[in-house]
């Protein structure tokens, strides 16, 4: 117990790169004090610098054990300042040697697949400044449940300029990126290529030729049962609530006669997605969804990262649900880049500890037993 009490203790060593954005004269508190509490807040359920200054008041006396305190717990307006102050990408990059020494990747030597998406963080806005809501792109490992990383803009149809920004920050060799269709674009295509990884891309109108290139297509070989079509193929089956959804995934080369193909040199396959779905009043419907790759996957794995890509959908839902994140009124656009990035990096922590409870209910047992709270934060078994 002693050791991994040792480890949360020295977790402000993380930060020992990061520069101190607070003048000589205000560091009353030290910087790792501070930082170690923000996190332990935001695990515990804290949604912003004043609930986290309540919780580290409640712990006072187990927070003195392991961290300096000359000056006790450091007030909201001080725990509000430096997340306001600090720059959100050296503050994410301080958690890469962390997350990858408690988290290692092991896809059994298959691309490691990373989804890319956006949300908004709807009571962002600033109306005194004419500023939207904050809008964050998040890199995220789907079969490790580990957030990579983020970048925030100021509307979502900066989408487009974000991604690039975010896929420089993020490993890209042995690497299967899978993004919506606001992704799909020639340079984002490219950029992935060329840094080392491959994609699948999501196809819809607004790209209308590639789209209707690959629906005319497959329509031919469906109608022929695919018998003059060679392609890797994967089915699945799944009953909830009364439905049954019924899934094709079809994947082939890209041929050679391809009408938009000299447009998009980077994509190796096309591939089409079919939902068949009787619902409890046995009803039926059927949804059709067009990809790109770089890559001639095989079947199963193609269904992997389309149904993968619905997991950062499923973490966004977990931001807002248990962790109210759309109910935080914070307006500093630092402030609220920083205070996301705790959250995606707690949802790590919390999926990554083996008890089988929910992820708010680890979230409150954090809160209530410091134990577990260090077994959170080291993955360590106390």
């Amino acid at each position: 117990m002693a050791n991994a009490w040792a480890d949360v203790g020295s977790i402000g060593s993380c930060f020992e790169s990061l520069t101190d954005p607070r003048i000589e004269r205000n560091r009353k508190h030290l910087f790792g004090d501070i930082i170690v509490i923000c996190i332990c807040g935001i695990l515990c359920g804290a949604n912003g610098p004043t609930a986290i200054h309540r919780w580290a008041t409640a712990r006072e006396q187990w927070l003195a054990q392991y961290l300096t305190l000359p000056n006790g717990i450091p007030s909201r307006d001080c725990l509000r300042r430096l997340l306001s102050s600090l720059q959100p990408q050296a503050f994410q990059e301080c958690f890469e040697a962390w997350i990858a020494s408690v988290a290692a990747a092991d896809a059994g030597g298959e691309l490691r697949l990373v989804a890319i998406d956006g949300k908004s963080c709807r009571r962002s806005h600033d109306a005194a400044h004419g500023l939207g809501a904050l809008h964050i792109v998040s890199a995220w490992a789907s079969e490790e449940g580990l957030a990579l990383g983020q970048t925030a803009v100021d509307d979502k149809s900066n989408e487009i300029q974000a991604i690039p920004l975010l896929l420089e920050r993020i490993p890209l060799p042995d690497t299967l990126v899978t993004i919506d269709a606001m992704g799909c674009q020639k340079h984002i295509a490219r950029q992935i290529v060329e840094g080392g990884g491959h994609f699948v891309l999501a196809v819809k109108d607004n790209q209308p030729k590639l789209r209707q290139a690959i629906d005319s297509y497959f329509a031919k070989h469906l109608e022929k049962d695919l018998e003059e079509l060679q392609y890797h193929n994967h089915q699945s089956i799944d009953e909830s609530h009364g439905r049954v959804d019924e899934r094709v995934y079809y994947l082939t080369r890209v041929p050679k006669d391809f009408a938009v193909g000299k447009e998009w040199p980077q994509v190796k396959a096309i591939g089409y997605a079919v939902r068949f779905t009787r619902h409890a009043d046995d009803t039926t419907s059927c949804d059709v969804r067009y990809y790109i790759a770089s890559r001639y996957l095989s079947g199963k794995r193609f269904a992997e990262a389309v149904r993968g890509h619905w997991s950062i959908e499923a973490m966004h839902w977990v931001l807002d649900v248990t962790f109210r994140e759309d109910d935080s009124r914070a307006r500093d656009r630092r402030l609220i880049d920083n205070l996301s990035w705790l959250r995606r990096f707690a949802i790590t922590r919390l999926k990554h500890h083996p008890m089988k409870e929910s992820l708010r209910g680890k979230m409150q047992i954090a809160g209530w037993n410091t134990d577990f709270l260090a077994e959170v934060l080291t993955g360590k078994q106390l």
